[in-house]
């Protein structure tokens, strides 16, 4: 029998990598199924940041076409969703790698109370869908006089 020296190092990474495996799975369910659950395994990666006059929401919906895209607002929910339909041009057989997430998707933002839902607009360019949702009028305070 050999004697092995013991690389606490060794099992840290072993651990790491199967704990790293766990919350994949949890976060990200295997891509590889074809049941209707796997169609909804993604989501556009999301910014929420304010400019001077608008909250931006910005989505990265590479290779869509705007019209697949919804966007609406319904009690002060903004709800994006769409479908990207996966390029079939080449045969399954020739990916070396396939990594592109495809189907359905949806995300949801509950909007301030205030907002004017009229006059939200949205764009779509080189990928990236912009929201902006006009910034409520901050309410001023109202001077009361003592009399």
């Amino acid at each position: 029998m050999q004697l092995m020296k013991w690389n606490p190092t060794r099992d840290y990474f072993s651990l790491r990598r199967h704990m790293n495996g766990l919350f994949d799975d949890f976060f990200y369910p295997s891509r590889r199924t074809t049941d209707d659950k796997s169609l909804w395994n993604w989501n556009p990666a999301v910014d929420i940041y304010e400019d001077d006059d608008n909250i931006v929401v910005k989505a990265e919906i590479p290779g869509m076409d705007k019209e697949s895209i919804d966007v609406d607002v319904k009690d002060r929910v903004l709800t994006i969703k769409g479908e990207r339909s996966e390029n079939h041009e080449v045969n399954e057989e020739r990916y070396y790698r396939k990594e592109s997430s495809y189907g359905r998707f949806e995300r949801a933002f509950t909007l301030p109370a205030d907002v004017k839902t009229d006059e939200i607009k949205a764009e779509y360019k080189d990928g990236i869908l912009k929201v902006m949702v006009p910034k409520p009028e901050a309410k001023k305070p109202k001077q009361i006089t003592v009399h």
